[in-house]
């Protein structure tokens, strides 16, 4: 491979890289932007960058001989993993009273520098390769140059609308933002309706999916905070909620797990609002001792805990305390923390 061709592939693989993180980028964008025109076009786009890095991906192949050069692939970013990742990000102030609009307004500012950025690395692509006699991979460059500056223009159309959104939630008082229409929600949504058409064994692969996705570290969290956002006092894991008083709910807090305290906390900002109950959340809330503990077993738990990780104990004791305060699971923690 010559000179020329070996720059060619490593713009190639420029490019191919800011596919990919753009990817990751529009997914978690969609997960906190609501309905309407935007998000639209964020999710048509998201399909045109999935398109682009695989063209890109191809034309490597090529360039190598069916040798493919890339280190990193689309495809755990197009999908299901990515999603969850998606979902991970979004940040739980969306859900707190305010901020709505100006993130949405931010991630658009983001999204330009974005696609300004790829209009550049295709602009550099395509000269380098007329230079270098390609023409498939110039022809290749301009085409997917033409999307990205097509988006960019289209974002640029919508700062406008957005910006009169934030003006009107931070000035006015009068926010529109709601996270019931956010990507994520629709997502949420989605998967609940899918589930309850799933019968049998499919049930049961439903739940090992969900389970395995949580164990992403943040995905529980933001799990519950969408879920409650949309739920009904019927699908909190606190029975007939709405009829407790706040001194009630208290006394049942500690023993949800992060994903259920995250659904009560978002519900309740929803509807009472109160401050005592919030707090009491906030201070529950926190990181598993490791991803997927709360869908253990107390008996799953000691039998971790027997590997003799001192650190995870320190973790398990602590979180065990302020939580389910279960005996087993503490008598193990300090069991481990004593042979250490």
């Amino acid at each position: 491979m010559s000179q020329s061709e070996q720059k060619v592939v490593q713009y190639l693989n420029e490019a191919h890289a800011t596919e990919v993180s753009s990817t990751r980028v529009l997914q978690s964008q969609i997960a906190m932007t609501p309905r309407g025109s935007y998000r639209s076009g964020l999710e048509k786009h998201l399909k045109e960058t999935r398109d682009h890095a695989k063209r890109v991906e191809k034309r490597l192949g090529d360039l190598a001989n069916g040798n493919n050069p890339l280190e990193v692939a689309v495809g755990a970013a197009g999908g299901v993993l990515g999603q969850v990742l998606a979902l991970a990000k979004t940040p739980f102030d969306l859900v707190r009273g305010s901020g709505g609009e100006e993130k949405v307004l931010k991630n658009a500012k983001d999204a330009c520098a974005t696609e300004a950025l790829e209009v550049a690395t295709y602009t550099a692509l395509e000269h380098l390769a007329r230079s270098a006699g390609d023409a498939t991979t110039a022809d290749l460059a301009a085409s997917i140059r033409a999307d990205e500056q097509k988006m960019l223009d289209r974002v640029l159309g919508e700062i406008p609308k957005l910006t009169d959104a934030v003006v009107a939630a931070e000035v006015e008082g009068d926010g529109s933002y709601d996270i019931s229409k956010t990507g994520a929600a629709d997502a949420a949504r989605a998967a609940g309706e899918t589930a309850k058409k799933t019968a049998g064994s499919g049930t049961a692969r439903a739940k090992r999916g969900a389970r395995q996705a949580r164990k992403v570290p943040g995905v529980t969290q933001a799990e519950g905070q969408v879920k409650g956002a949309v739920a009904s006092q019927e699908d909190l894991a606190i029975a007939r909620y709405d009829k407790l008083t706040a001194d009630e709910i208290l006394t049942k807090l500690s023993d949800l797990s992060q994903i259920d305290l995250a659904k009560v906390d978002s519900y309740e900002r929803k509807h009472e609002n109160r401050t005592t109950v919030l707090s009491k959340i906030t201070s529950l809330r926190g990181n598993e001792p490791w991803p997927g503990y709360d869908e253990l077993s107390a008996a799953d738990i000691e039998s971790v805990l027997g590997e003799g990780d001192d650190e995870r104990a320190k973790e398990t004791r602590s979180y065990e305390r302020s939580h389910k305060n279960r005996a087993g699971v503490l008598k193990a923690a300090e069991r481990d923390l004593a042979n250490a």
